[in-house]
């Protein structure tokens, strides 16, 4: 049996920009958007009301809640629309780190994933809180996102109480401060020996990790059947360490010097 196919693809670059914070305040952003609940029994609509503990972490005046029905699947949640809202974006080194702030009454996982005009996206990345009836702020890491498909987002999709065990009454959740951040917030990215560098200065040729990929590295064909060189290291778009992924473009560094750009569909 044939054991191979690996995809090459070189990424094209867009360059728009996510709506960011998303704060639910009046004037700001996120409280009038067309927020549709799904998957949620009679669907109740996300409620913009007033910050019930405006105190530590969390002082805004309004936060949006989400009630979680009894008889609602467990990755009942709600969505932006497309086209509008959230607006336009991929992701990159400046915005692959996603926050939000949740204020639960139980510990469960909350989801959040995005998905492009056709309704394609990967998987939610889900995070659990670890404390209840007071805010706390959750990191969602989507550095290993940055270059997959589908590249341009224009809806966010969230997952208050992805909890698989039944729910035994109404759940109320409460979220608020939805931020974009960089991975470690490099000022600007430079092309060095075909490995892209984060500066901590605007000297960099690049803003961003995925631009510098794209004109740092040529994709090239590759037969995992017939290469036999040594791969001495793998990493992802940020120049971090990784192992061998499917359907994750990496950066592939070989022993006799020379370094690939691929896709593994198969291996």
């Amino acid at each position: 049996m044939k054991k191979l196919l690996f995809v090459f693809v070189i990424f094209p670059l867009y360059f728009f920009g996510q709506i960011n914070p998303i704060n639910f305040e009046n004037p700001g952003v996120g409280s009038v958007w067309t927020w549709t609940v799904f998957e949620n029994d009679d669907n109740p609509i996300l409620e913009i009301i007033n910050n019930p503990i405006s105190s530590g972490i969390n002082t805004s005046k309004t936060v949006a809640k989400f009630t979680a029905r009894r008889l609602g699947q467990p990755w009942a949640g709600c969505e932006t629309l497309h086209g509008s809202d959230i607006g336009s974006f991929s992701l990159d080194s400046s915005n692959c780190i996603i926050k939000i702030m949740v204020f639960k009454n139980k510990i469960s996982d909350v989801g959040i994933k995005f998905v492009d005009p056709t309704s394609a996206a990967q998987p939610e990345i889900k995070v659990s809180n670890t404390l209840v009836n007071q805010w706390e702020e959750l990191t969602f890491d989507f550095s290993s996102r940055i270059g997959v498909f589908p590249i341009i987002k224009d809806q966010m999709v969230i997952f208050p109480d992805f909890d698989p065990n039944p729910r035994y009454d109404d759940e109320v959740v409460l979220f608020d401060n939805i931020t974009f951040t960089g991975f470690n917030n490099p000022l600007s990215w430079e092309c060095m020996n075909s490995i892209c560098t984060p500066q901590n200065n605007n000297s960099g040729s690049f803003s961003d990790s995925l631009s510098c990929v794209n004109f740092c590295m040529q994709s090239s064909a590759f037969n995992f059947n017939v290469n036999k060189k040594k791969i001495i290291r793998i990493s992802n778009f940020l120049g971090q360490e990784s192992s061998r992924n499917k359907y994750i473009p990496q950066i592939y560094f070989y022993e006799d010097g020379t370094v690939e750009k691929k896709l593994l569909k198969n291996y």
